[in-house]
């Protein structure tokens, strides 16, 4: 089955899999999927992924990051731009994810980044998700 946003499956597939408390879920790979989970693990979201092959298939296995009483660091994983309706940020106006305490990962031309690094680099983009 091929789904008409891939980003947004990965992103459900990783709110499910914390909400069951599971130790990792696998999501198939793509290259903006695994710039996305390089932003998670930078950022300290997950503790580790890599890349699984099952024959000609890749996927990302992800490793889930729970505090010490078994809370999930990700309190909320939601997609911002859809294919429906595409949300854009000029470099001046990359908001802000709860006054700085979440983050939001942007596809730019200089490639995919945080929020904070996009408003560093001057650089605007698509606003992909929002994380906290």
């Amino acid at each position: 089955m091929t789904t008409s946003d891939p980003i947004a499956d990965m992103l459900t597939r990783v709110r499910n899999a914390l909400q069951a408390r599971h130790p990792k879920v696998d999501v198939p790979a793509s290259r903006l999927k695994l710039d996305i989970a390089r932003i998670l693990k930078e950022e300290g979201y997950i503790t580790n992924f890599k890349i699984a092959e099952d024959g000609a298939k890749k996927s990302i296995r992800i490793y889930l990051k729970y505090t010490n009483g078994n809370v999930p660091v990700i309190s909320r994983i939601e997609r911002v731009s859809r294919p429906g309706c595409r949300v854009y940020s000029g470099s001046q106006d990359v908001p802000r994810v709860l006054g700085g305490l979440g983050i939001n990962i942007l596809t730019t031309p200089r490639g995919v980044m945080t929020g904070a690094t996009a408003r560093k680099e001057n650089v605007g983009g698509e606003v992909l998700c929002q994380i906290w």
